[in-house]
């Protein structure tokens, strides 16, 4: 399957997850779990990225909604809000994993060329596209590496990192079949039938 089909489908099925009830939703988690089973650790690692975001997620819906205070106690938010920040929180972990999955299966120059197989039609361009693409794999790359303890102290600080020697990067992009086709027609129709369901 071409790279950029692949994209599609992953981010058609991210902007599924938001129109998805709870059952469906559980549907969802045990295909990925299975799908992903070999991006497991990267998974994990991002989701251990992303914890303080989860939580501060968790307990601004959860104050945030209106209705029945939990035991009765007026500090404490409601059942309400407590369904809908374990809702929000588990469809961003949903989310997480859809990209695990999408950069375990493409890797760094299968995401090069999924990008470019998008970007290039959209731009009038040909060397703008490149370099757009080129600049937001080498971001998403660094975001993937292991920071040392106090690293966004460096990064905020304006410190420069070793940078890599210039080269040449050279990518093959396939050319789209029948089947990629109908694979993101069928990512299309996957995420209207969510919005339409949701």
């Amino acid at each position: 399957m071409h790279p950029s089909a692949i994209l599609v489908l992953c981010l058609a099925a991210i902007v599924s997850i938001q129109f998805m009830a709870l059952p469906a939703l559980m549907g969802l988690s045990v295909g990925l779990a299975w799908l992903a089973r070999s991006a497991w650790s990267r998974w994990w690692r991002m989701l251990k990225r992303m914890r303080w975001l989860l939580l501060c997620v968790a307990v601004i819906v959860a104050y945030g909604v209106p209705g029945d205070a939990l035991l009765d106690i007026a500090w404490l938010p409601t059942y309400q809000g407590g369904r809908e920040a374990l809702l929000h929180v588990f469809r961003l972990c949903l989310m997480l994993g859809c990209l695990a999955a999408l950069f375990n299966v493409l890797g760094e120059k299968g995401m090069l060329v999924a990008l470019l197989g998008i970007v290039s039609p959209l731009s009038s361009r040909r060397e703008g596209a490149e370099r757009f693409v080129v600049r937001l794999t080498l971001v998403m790359e660094n975001l993937q590496g292991e920071l040392p303890a106090g690293g966004w102290r460096t990064i905020l600080a304006g410190v420069a990192r070793d940078t890599a020697p210039e080269g040449k990067l050279e990518v093959v992009v396939p050319s789209w079949t029948a089947r990629d086709f109908l694979w993101c027609a069928g990512a299309i129709v996957l995420l209207a039938t969510a919005a339409l369901l949701g």
